[in-house]
């Protein structure tokens, strides 16, 4: 283990504030919100008992961390009602639309472009050639 493993050793909070621990060693009890929803729960308005931390030197803060809930507090996950998928076919339909030239994809389009790949390559194109660009 060494040093990284002491830097993100915590279990009291007097470092970080709250409980933290090395990554892949938390205590038997907890659990990340992903790590709940794969056994059907989830952290149902509890506060963060504790944190994992990966010391990681290409970050800003030096640290990734995962917030840890504790399993025994966690309430199972709401069914979806009907409505509920109503709404999330509705969402996914528009992220699948192009608002551009109205056609619908079975991928869901770029949000970095905004429409679909074919509307802005023929906008691009159209800008090269106002512009004397050659392509």
């Amino acid at each position: 283990m060494g040093a990284a493993y002491s830097k993100c050793y915590d279990p009291t909070g007097a470092r970080f504030g709250i409980p933290t621990y090395p990554w892949k060693y938390a205590p038997d009890g907890l659990a990340t919100r992903r790590q709940l929803r794969a056994r059907g729960l989830r952290p149902g308005g509890q506060p963060i008992a504790a944190q994992l931390m990966l010391r990681h030197r290409g970050r800003k803060s030096g640290a990734l961390v995962a917030y840890l809930y504790r399993e025994d507090l966690a309430k199972p996950v709401r069914p979806m009602t009907s409505r509920k998928w109503g709404a999330l076919a509705l969402a996914m339909l528009a992220r699948r639309t192009c608002p551009v030239c109205q056609v619908t994809y079975s991928y869901c389009l770029p949000v970095s472009l905004g429409m679909c790949l074919l509307c802005h390559d023929t906008q691009n194109h159209s800008a090269l050639t106002r512009t004397g660009g050659n392509r």
